[in-house]
């Protein structure tokens, strides 16, 4: 696979990516705590997820590809912080990148486009929970303006262990 940001591209994600999107959470379910989902997903259980994030509007999908093969390469979202109306103007930020593509600045890309994608929409706040210990993520929120705001202790159960998250905030 080539390696640089020259041969990435960044684009919204659609309904062809279905699959391959859910591969690559399904690593994440499976093999780390970054997600607190305990059990993988069929491309039909995550099609509403997909559905959720349209090309316009607060919530979005961008995924990175290779440029030449069009293997997804990472993904990025913005989604509901809350379900409570009040809560409209903030949005829940999360990057996902697949393991074999780490190192590269795919979530770095991510973000650039997420963020760009969302700047002309009616939002107030980002925010991004991060399971601990997860430096990496620590570093990319904190590149794109996120500030730690508080650590929720042991707040989740995954892998017969309690995690604590981080959480992170954004002025947009």
């Amino acid at each position: 696979m080539p390696s640089g940001r020259a041969e990435v591209q960044v684009r919204p994600g659609v309904e062809d990516d279905l699959k391959a999107l859910t591969d690559l959470y399904n690593h994440y379910v499976r093999e780390t705590p970054i997600t607190f989902d305990t059990e993988p997903f069929t491309p039909e259980e995550r099609r509403p997820w997909l559905l959720s994030h349209p090309e316009d509007g607060p919530h979005r999908l961008r995924v990175a590809t290779d440029a030449d093969s069009q293997e997804i390469l990472g993904y990025a979202t913005s989604s509901p912080y809350r379900a409570k109306p009040a809560y409209g103007t903030s949005v829940e930020t999360t990057v996902y990148v697949a393991p074999r593509a780490g190192g590269r600045g795919i979530g770095t890309l991510l973000y650039a486009s997420l963020f760009e994608a969302l700047a002309d929409e009616d939002l107030h706040r980002a925010y991004a929970g991060i399971a601990q210990p997860n430096a990496a993520s620590a570093r990319l929120h904190e590149r794109f303006g996120f500030r730690h705001v508080g650590t929720y202790r042991e707040v989740g159960r995954k892998f017969g262990r309690y995690w604590d998250v981080a959480w992170y905030e954004k002025p947009l």
